[in-house]
């Protein structure tokens, strides 16, 4: 086209325009088959074009709006657009992307109706922070509400960035792998590999060729050179768990190997660099063990440059919704499902549970409950005998309010009795305000103890 001055103008056309901007847009038929497909709901989606054209629109987004809550179903039916709806979408990896939706009614030239127009917009980013705003610290796949943990959280990036041994400690299932990776991927080694070893899995013979390596005829069957973990860590970072559980033989290699930076693979007579960042992790009183002559005084030093301590599940409660709901989303991905959540009688006993076996233990439950469950909530019924401290039963309606109450009285309890009735600490940890507590202790007649536990040294109590 040319203007009045003799420019050339070139006028975009809608397909154009379409490719252009960064919400997704898409059309339908009246069938609800897709007619047009752009460029950004091809990047939001990870679906191309081509396989979404023809195919049913629930077949392309597998929306939580899908079943009942339509947008584009409801503009549709009442002609009058939707702006801005809430819900999510999965994506052809399996994950949830939360987006807001905006809808419209498609006509064509004479104004009949010949389907519908949707866009939407990924708003992950602002879900994201939506969730640190709410007060979580979060590293990587680590996240926490508790203050218990931030101490782990503000020392990472120091740890990250440096090359000194780390020592975590924990008991078991508290996540020690989980933090030691986070540090790997957090520093400049997290383009190197990560190498772990449970030591306390392998005999000492085992664990020393494991560690080492060895060369072709050391031993009886060994046709090949074979490269030990601390070969194959090279230039990034070995991860020894369970430490506490080698050999005084074996500490004595370690040891060596630490200070000179040098190792011997079996059978080998030249010794080898290495160039690996250690990270060990134990679940045992490391310094007991020093006193009891069960662990070098000298390799303790040696590994404990810096040291870690994850708090167990059992004092950081406040953590279980958030770690429930990681797991939800991670189940609800891996076994196609769509749970919900865990009902309010079902999360007082998760809450009442003291966690021995910590988030493995939290995780191996609620993996537990997806088997069972085949509702859009969890129940009681769904939990172990070790939570409800009885044998799996279907509760009805009726009995629903009975179970919630004798759950909350039992979380509350627990709760008292570990904070020596300290009903300040207590209302702390159960994440409720003082008068609350004191109002659900007189609802359910729990008795008040004469004493408060409160301590001189606390002003909080």
């Amino acid at each position: 086209m040319v203007d009045k001055d003799g420019d050339t103008v070139f006028l975009a056309t809608t397909d154009t325009i379409l490719e252009s901007i960064s919400d997704g847009v898409f059309t339908v038929d009246l069938n609800w088959r897709v007619t047009s497909f752009n460029r950004a709901a091809e990047e939001i989606t990870g679906i191309p074009r081509e396989e979404a054209l023809g195919r049913f629109c629930s077949e392309v987004f597998k929306s939580s709006m899908c079943e009942a809550e339509c947008a584009l179903h409801l503009t549709l039916k009442n002609g009058k657009p939707v702006i801005n709806k809430s819900g999510y979408i999965i994506d052809a990896e399996g994950d949830r992307i939360p987006v807001t939706v905006s809808t419209a009614v498609l006509r064509d030239g004479d104004g009949e109706v010949i389907g519908g127009a949707e866009t939407f917009r990924d708003v992950s980013e602002i879900a994201a922070l939506q969730k640190e705003l709410a007060g979580r610290f979060r590293i990587g796949n680590l996240v926490s509400h508790s203050q218990a943990m931030r101490p782990v959280f503000d020392m990472m990036p120091s740890l990250a960035a440096s090359s000194s041994t780390v020592l975590i400690q924990g008991e078991t299932g508290t996540g020690k792998e989980l933090l030691a990776r986070e540090i790997h991927g957090m520093g400049p080694r997290s383009q190197k590999p990560f190498v772990a070893v449970n030591c306390g899995a392998l005999p000492d013979t085992l664990l020393e060729s494991e560690l080492f390596g060895y060369k072709k005829g050391a031993f009886t069957g060994a046709n090949r050179d074979k490269p030990g973990r601390f070969a194959l860590a090279q230039g990034g970072t070995l991860f020894l768990d369970e430490i506490g559980e080698i050999t005084p033989a074996l500490q004595v290699r370690l040891l060596r190997v630490l200070q000179e930076q040098t190792y011997e693979p079996l059978g080998s007579t030249h010794s080898e660099k290495s160039s690996a960042r250690i990270i060990v992790a134990t679940n045992r009183n490391l310094v007991e063990m020093v006193k009891n002559g069960a662990f070098r005084q000298d390799l303790y030093y040696r590994i404990n440059v810096i040291s870690l301590e994850i708090p167990p599940l059992r004092k950081r409660k406040e953590d279980i919704p958030l770690l429930v709901e990681h797991f939800i989303e991670h189940f609800n991905r891996s076994q196609h499902k769509n749970v919900s959540g865990f009902a309010a009688g079902a999360y007082s006993l998760l809450m009442a549970h003291d966690w021995p076996g910590n988030v493995r233990e939290l995780e191996n439950v609620v993996e537990r409950a997806f088997v069972l469950c085949r509702s859009k909530l969890i129940g009681q019924e769904h939990l172990p005998v070790q939570l409800t401290g009885t044998s799996p039963v279907h509760v009805d309606s009726g009995r629903m309010e009975a179970a919630i109450r004798s759950a909350e009285e039992q979380s509350i309890r627990a709760a008292l009795k570990r904070n020596h009735f300290n009903r300040a600490a207590t209302a702390r940890e159960l994440g409720i305000h003082r008068t609350t507590l004191y109002r659900k202790m007189k609802t359910l007649d729990l008795p008040l103890p004469e004493q408060n536990g409160r301590s001189a040294k606390d002003p909080r109590s």
